[in-house]
């Protein structure tokens, strides 16, 4: 979940050479999609009259550049936020010049450069556009008299000072996480709270609230940290625990549960014992075996505030539960011969896939109430007790008859959602598995909450809020009753670009704030209010249908403990 800038500033005096209009000066990539981890090289030539005095080459990075003029390396940059800003020191010449780009995307799908040249106050000689070009290889891209007629031409990915860069060159907004990049409905406001810097609090990937209104939240390879949101800049401290890697943060029952991904992971409990604010006592309360992206996820709190539910991808083996709500006849028989995915991902790896499992505060009684999924991120209850998720899709299986999207779960107790690896996914007319409530597309889910409690109009207080990291998007989902289950419309209610939704909270103040972040990508803190003229009038929970008040009573006779199943 990364996105990965370039962007060079070269400038110089017009009168000497060709001048071209500082606003044509556009963001390009190879492509309008960027590739994790890709490698790509850029070149042009341009010519000056003679050298210029006091030229300035500058330029910035958001994973890493190398830059050299004429076969004289210029500087690299890791940072975009801190522009390198380079005087001329015998880089340009008279007559033809040449410029060479290596430029990286460490992950993400998004990845820009941009160039110019000329003094400061003065019109660009140069500036990058079209007329550039690209190679994938890069096969001479630093050597002078380079071929460059195999090579193709950029992608423009916006004017210089649109999207989400800004005009980090000439002192304006640094970046993305801004709040004028954001779009939101009328009458909803959005504010950039704090900027998470990568270089000591990495990149935030969950969030929690805690008994006195702070924030934690958990970095995605690393601590976890402590917000208090003051008048001005909000305080952040770092928490002196031992745990790191959280990719679930719950904050219930006088403890802070977490859930680690990366070292050791599982779940753990975090307590105060001696009333100093600090989480002096760690336990782990279940070992789960699992990792990476389709690894363990979040922990919530149930809908009657006693039990916890967590989840797993379908990477992330079930904790041995000591029972299961779900039908454990996983034999998977197929009419025709299954298909692996071509690439090798999930292979061998069988039902049930992702899980949702409930447990109590000690962590000592699993039960396993969900499963069926590909990778869903987080779960969500409504205020009539509805569970929600939102999976993923397998995005090399668009076009196939077999491709599932990103989707909306109604996760009721014993819940099968079909996940199967490879060509094995059940279609969702299969009369065993739960269809989806909506249909997202592609994307990659992160966070899922309830508007309950939030200080917006009626029908936002009653949404479920999806979160998509890779489009930047989230969705509000307005549900509608369907018998024993729903059926749903999706609204793009947040968008950027771009945005990499990480998670999202309602706060007791009435606001919703939610996390960008995850893949080592630039992190920060959001807050959503509405100012607009409707009511914010907290609304009740929506009725149920009599078939859903029947699901219900079912389900109580399942979810009660054993003996009390039996002494019924």
């Amino acid at each position: 979940m990364r996105c990965s800038i370039f962007l060079i500033a070269i400038t110089c005096l017009s009168s000497l050479g060709w001048a071209q209009d500082p606003a044509a000066k556009e963001w390009i990539w190879s492509h309008k999609v960027a590739k994790a981890n890709e490698v790509t090289y850029f070149r042009t030539e341009f010519t000056l009259a003679q050298v210029p005095e006091k030229a300035q080459i500058r330029f910035t990075c958001d994973n890493g550049a190398t830059v050299v003029i004429n076969g004289k390396p210029v500087g690299e940059t890791n940072d975009w936020n801190e522009p390198v800003v380079a005087a001329d020191k015998g880089f340009l010449q008279a007559g033809k010049n040449w410029v060479a780009v290596k430029a990286t995307n460490d992950a993400g799908n998004i990845a820009a450069f941009v160039m110019d040249i000329g003094a400061p106050k003065a019109p660009p000689v140069l500036v990058t556009n079209g007329q550039w070009k690209f190679s994938p290889t890069g096969q001479g891209w630093d050597q002078p008299n380079t071929d460059t007629t195999s090579w193709q031409p950029v992608a423009s990915m916006g004017k210089y000072g649109s999207g989400p860069w800004g005009q980090a060159l000439d002192g304006g907004k640094k970046g993305g996480l801004a709040e004028d990049t954001i779009t939101a409905p009328a009458g909803f406001k959005v504010d950039l709270i704090y900027t998470v810097p990568k270089s000591n609090q990495g990149s935030w990937v969950c969030l929690a609230v805690d008994h006195k209104g702070r924030f934690l939240a958990g970095d995605q390879d690393g601590k976890i940290y402590r917000i208090t949101l003051t008048k001005s800049e909000p305080k952040v401290e770092e928490l002196a625990v031992k745990l790191t890697h959280a990719q679930g943060l719950l904050y219930a029952n006088n403890a802070l549960y977490v859930v680690v991904n990366g070292p050791n992971p599982g779940l753990y409990r975090l307590r105060d014992t001696n009333g100093d604010d600090q989480f002096d006592e760690e336990t782990l309360l279940r070992k789960i075996d699992g990792g990476g992206e389709h690894g363990p996820h979040q922990v919530v709190l149930a809908p009657d505030g006693k039990s916890l539910y967590v989840t797993g991808g379908n990477h992330t083996k079930i904790p041995n539960p000591e029972r299961s709500l779900v039908s454990p006849m996983y034999g998977e028989d197929h009419l025709l011969p299954r298909d692996w995915d071509a690439n090798g991902h999930a292979k061998g790896i069988l039902a049930p896939g992702g899980w949702i499992c409930q447990t109590d505060f000690e962590g000592k009684t699993w039960t396993l109430f969900a499963a069926g999924f590909r990778n869903e991120y987080d779960v969500a209850f409504s205020p009539t007790g509805e569970a929600f998720t939102y999976d993923a899709d397998m995005e090399w299986d668009i076009g196939m008859p077999w491709y599932r999207p990103t989707r909306i779960n109604h996760a009721i107790a014993g819940n099968e959602s079909g996940w199967r690896s490879g060509t094995g996914k059940w279609p969702a007319y299969y009369i065993d598995s739960l269809p989806a409530a909506v249909n997202i597309g592609p994307g990659s889910p992160t966070g899922v909450v309830f508007g309950t409690g939030a200080k917006f109009p009626a029908k936002y207080q009653r949404a479920c809020f999806a979160l998509d990291w890779t489009y930047g998007t989230m969705y509000a989902i307005h549900l509608t009753p369907n018998g024993a289950s729903f059926d749903g419309e999706k609204e793009s209610f947040i968008t950027g670009k771009p945005l990499p939704l990480t998670d999202a909270v309602i706060h007791p103040d009435g606001a919703m704030y939610f996390t960008v972040g995850g893949r080592k990508t630039q992190s920060a803190l959001f807050r959503v209010t509405y100012t607009g003229p409707e009511s914010t009038a907290p609304v009740g929970p929506a009725t149920m249908t009599k078939e859903a008040k029947l699901r219900h009573e079912l389900e109580a006779l399942i979810l009660a403990p054993p003996q009390q199943r039996s002494a019924g």
